[in-house]
């Protein structure tokens, strides 16, 4: 029976005309670069290929780091049949045929892989279609995505798939694959070392990419070897992998909320100009910065919020760049301020008394009484004026009757805060003298 999704066993040689990165495509396992921690004999891929056996996988990582590679290498390692589709070209009627196709090589003894690219952008709906085929042996699975997997695929799907991670590939990867084209070619790239360099850092960990530009490269005449600048004229960088609603926007959040915490300016500066530089609304920054001064700097310095605000409204002002400074500028503010996070600890804590007792009455002596028969029951009654007293504190009991005294917040020592914790030990000490303790 014919498969319109296999390759085509011609297709496994380049030609002449194919592009550089198809070319130099690995013919086995070993060739693959970066990604020894899975392919090598001790990683995941080595010991079921070693064993003879898959099973369903789901292989997540960067673009150009190698998945469609490795799939088709596993396919051939152990003697499955392969058959691929593409998530954003394939629909419910395409997958039944591959599965229908799956059943009667099955039927034959042959077994097929069943690479399907971009595997997240099927809905939940469709993903729930791979699970009967996956669970009978119809179809080994190998799912390539380059989101998170916890976030995008089914939770069924996942218990039935091991997810393994591809790294971004690093300098040393990515100099061989160079290595490797210029090997390929019969002669190596018209750069200067530093532009050699340049031209890795780049590729952002993209194999793929890379080899783009390297074919490129290769493809014009050039007399002297370029110096970086020469290469940037004639080269784009690859722009930064960044999605405002996946992963890599969560990332690059996180990162800089626990730098800010840390107190590393250094560092929190670096992820927000990640953000900004591509492309992040700097709204939406800001929004950020606003809550990390509640957060988890609070009353150690009070100014932290203020600074978060100002900028917020200098940023709507300038818009950008200039705006962009006031938001630097409210960074490293919270980088360096002291830290402390009573303010949303107490909130947290207070929420869940909150919660916990319900609709206790308040002491009647602390409430109003704008009416006859309020006054009547006891509003208002004995309530002790804190001004009219000594140290303008009347050491008065404001907890319902119900409810013994409770304590969310408790100051740090840093900072403003340890001000404050002298003022709530004045009071307490005031307190316990006035009620006789």
């Amino acid at each position: 029976m014919a498969d319109l999704f296999a390759p085509d066993p011609a297709a496994t040689v380049p030609d002449a005309a194919a592009p550089l990165a198809d070319k130099l495509r690995p013919r086995a396992l070993a060739e693959v670069v970066g990604q020894e921690h899975l392919t090598g004999p001790e990683g995941a891929i080595g010991r079921m290929v070693a064993a003879g056996r898959l099973s369903s996988m789901i292989l997540w990582g960067p673009p150009g780091t190698g998945k469609t590679t490795i799939s088709r290498l596993l396919a051939d390692a152990v003697g499955l049949r392969f058959a691929a589709v593409s998530a954003v070209f394939s629909g419910v009627a395409d997958l039944k045929k591959i599965f229908a196709e799956a059943r009667d090589h099955a039927r034959l003894g042959t077994r097929t892989l069943l690479f399907v690219d971009e595997i997240h952008r099927f809905n939940r709906a469709q993903q729930d279609g791979f699970l009967p085929y996956v669970e009978d042996g119809t179809v080994i699975l190998v799912g390539a995505t380059t989101e998170n997997p916890s976030f995008e695929l089914n939770a069924a799907l996942l218990s039935r798939a091991q997810v393994l991670i591809l790294n971004r590939l690093d300098t040393a990867a990515l100099d061989t694959l160079i290595a490797r084209a210029e090997e390929a070619e019969g002669r190596p790239l018209p750069l200067q070392p530093s532009a050699r360099a340049a031209l890795i850092a780049s590729a952002d960990g993209d194999g793929r990419f890379l080899l783009n530009q390297a074919e490129t490269l290769f493809s014009i005449a050039i007399g002297e070897p370029l110096d970086p600048a020469g290469l940037a004229a004639l080269l784009h960088r690859r722009v930064a992998v960044y999605d405002k609603d996946r992963e890599g926007h969560y990332n690059l959040i996180s990162a800089l909320h626990k730098s800010l915490r840390g107190s590393d300016p250094q560092a929190a500066l670096y992820y927000l100009s990640r953000m900004l530089t591509a492309g992040e609304e700097p709204l939406y920054v800001l929004r950020r910065l606003v809550r990390f001064a509640s957060e988890d700097i609070g009353l150690a310095d009070p100014q932290a919020l203020v600074q978060c605000l100002a900028a917020k409204d200098a940023y709507d002002f300038l818009g950008s760049p200039e705006g962009e400074l006031a938001i630097v500028q409210a960074c490293l503010y919270l980088a360096t301020a002291p830290k402390s996070n009573a303010a949303y600890a107490a909130q947290k804590a207070a929420f869940r008394s909150a919660k916990e007792t319900g609709s206790l009455m308040p002491p009647k002596s602390i409430l109003n009484a704008p009416t006859r028969l309020m006054k009547d029951v006891g509003y208002g009654k004995d309530y002790a004026y804190d001004h009219n007293t000594d140290d303008a504190f009347s050491g008065a009991d404001y907890w319902p009757e119900e409810m013994a005294p409770q304590t969310y917040y408790a100051p740090s020592p840093r900072g403003f805060e340890a001000r404050i914790a002298e003022r709530i030990a004045y009071w307490e000490r005031l307190r316990n003298e006035r009620r006789g303790r």
